[in-house]
């Protein structure tokens, strides 16, 4: 069995990561709102990194599911999601993110490991075993997406500025269409990813015949 079962979409979630952490904080210096280059990255980190991270390995040798069932179960991982993404975005942890490398660090590693968790345990195992856990990959991944509909919407819909950035003087937002802008962006991008991947994996596992056992 080899570590990465498809190391194509591996390496192209590890292309996503590269982007959000390398390349999309130069988008600051050009005139990119403080809020909308934060959401892009989470975005770009949850909704696109982590499941096709979760697709390369699932069935391969690094996948934690075959070992640890009981634990990787995604009713329970839409849960750390929903604190994860909560509290980052809270006022005081999301200033202490913005404001120090450290919180920075910390912030879209646990974005990272939040999504990975999630989109494993809906997607990690196989085919065989995703297909004996898809009620709770579906119902983990629809919670998901509801939960961020609700964040994106009450950013997006919010008539008062909660998070106060120091923004480049050249930045084409204010801080209230800024945060609007990137709620938005959470609302269209981040809800639609974990609708999608909870209606793909519904259709895969329940619009494909089982496999019918040999009898001898």
């Amino acid at each position: 069995m080899n570590a990465v079962a498809h190391p194509r979409l591996t390496a192209v979630g590890l292309g996503c990561l590269g982007l959000a952490w390398v390349a999309f904080p130069a988008l600051g210096l050009v005139g990119m709102p403080p809020f909308t280059l934060h959401m892009s990255q989470h975005m770009l980190v949850v909704a696109l990194a982590a499941p096709l991270l979760a697709l390369g390995l699932a069935g391969g040798r690094w996948d934690p599911v075959p070992r640890h069932r009981l634990g990787m179960n995604a009713i329970a991982a839409s849960m750390v999601e929903l604190v994860a993404v909560w509290a980052w975005h809270a006022p005081a942890l999301h200033h202490f993110a913005r404001g120090s490398l450290l919180g920075r660090c910390v912030e879209q590693l646990t974005f990272l490991g939040a999504g990975l968790y999630l989109w494993l345990a809906a997607l990690g195992g196989g085919p065989a075993v995703r297909r004996e856990r898809a009620a709770a990959g579906v119902t983990g991944l629809l919670l998901t997406s509801m939960h961020m509909t609700l964040l994106g919407a009450l950013l997006t819909l919010s008539p008062r500025a909660l998070f106060h950035h120091a923004a480049p003087p050249n930045a084409w937002l204010g801080p209230v269409h800024d945060q609007n802008l990137g709620g938005a962006i959470m609302l269209v991008i981040g809800a639609a990813a974990y609708l999608v991947g909870g209606l793909w994996l519904a259709a895969r596992a329940f619009g494909e015949p089982a496999p019918r056992e040999v009898t001898r």
